[in-house]
């Protein structure tokens, strides 16, 4: 079953509660998205490990219910 923008940012949201995310759609199907994901918690680490972190926060989704997402993930200003 596909997953809506809204539940992928709160799922985010709930794990790394200081993020910024912006969800895009890559396909128009809720199975393939973009998402930007900004937080200080990702400070000091790689983009590996800030990658890690996101996935970690979708809980063994990605792959199943959503089937896609293209992360970009940065430090705030």
């Amino acid at each position: 079953m596909p997953m809506p923008a809204a539940q992928i940012e709160a799922l985010i949201k709930a794990a790394i509660p200081d993020a910024e995310v912006e969800m895009e759609a890559l396909q128009d199907d809720n199975d393939h998205w973009l998402a930007r994901v900004s937080s200080a918690e990702f400070a000091g680490k790689s983009r590996v490990q800030q990658h890690k972190m996101v996935h970690a926060a979708l809980g063994g989704r990605l792959g199943a219910e959503l089937h896609a997402l293209q992360l970009h993930t940065s430090v705030p200003n």
